[in-house]
């Protein structure tokens, strides 16, 4: 398969801060594996929607999976167009001025239709992996029952970007004269141990 390419299409070109562009497919990797939770946008009958799910991936696509009785999921499972996205936030950027106050983060879009996935317990287990690692193994598999209510979408990473902010607070003359605490104050998502 060949590697996914950032900006293939002119909707996923990065337009503001373009120097903030990604355009390694690895580094879009390193973003999704390390999230847990990401959200998905569509519409559906007019609305716009974007709902949260766990996820996980598998080669070049990203997988996450639903109940067979939601409506929204079964719009998805249709492969109506959508969007898949997960930020991280890193630090809070605080500058002298109110408008270059910002934040540290990675975030990865990827645009483009779900298909669903046959081999559902072989998903499941990637995404439980991904989710805990060495969970899947020491927990009951899913039932005959419990698989035919999931649905498992897999989204391809043929079109996307990455943005990544990482820089220091910017200032202008205009903020001569103002002496705020500024800087960099991180922030990290912490896996506690298990029980």
């Amino acid at each position: 398969m060949d590697a996914p390419v950032a900006g293939a299409a002119e909707r996923t070109r990065v337009r503001r801060l373009p120097e903030l562009a990604v355009t390694d497919p690895a580094v879009l990797r390193a973003v999704l594996d390390a999230g847990v939770a990401g959200h998905v946008a569509f519409v559906h009958d007019g609305q716009p929607y974007a709902i949260p799910v766990a996820y996980g991936r598998s080669g070049d696509a990203v997988l996450f999976h639903g109940s067979t009785g939601s409506r929204l999921f079964r719009t998805l499972a249709a492969g109506v167009p959508c969007c898949f996205t997960v930020t991280h936030l890193d630090g809070l950027v605080l500058a002298r001025s109110a408008f270059e106050t910002s934040m540290q983060y990675r975030s990865a879009l990827v645009l483009g239709r779900c298909a669903v996935v046959a081999d559902k317990v072989a998903a499941l287990r990637a995404i439980s992996e991904h989710i805990v690692p060495g969970r899947w193994d020491v927990v009951r598999p899913p039932s005959t029952k419990e698989l035919a209510a999931t649905l498992v979408l897999s989204l391809p990473l043929d079109e996307w970007s990455v943005k990544v902010n990482a820089g220091p607070p910017d200032s202008s003359a205009e903020d001569d004269g103002w002496d705020p605490p500024t800087g960099i104050v991180p922030l990290q998502l912490v896996r506690g141990e298990l029980p």
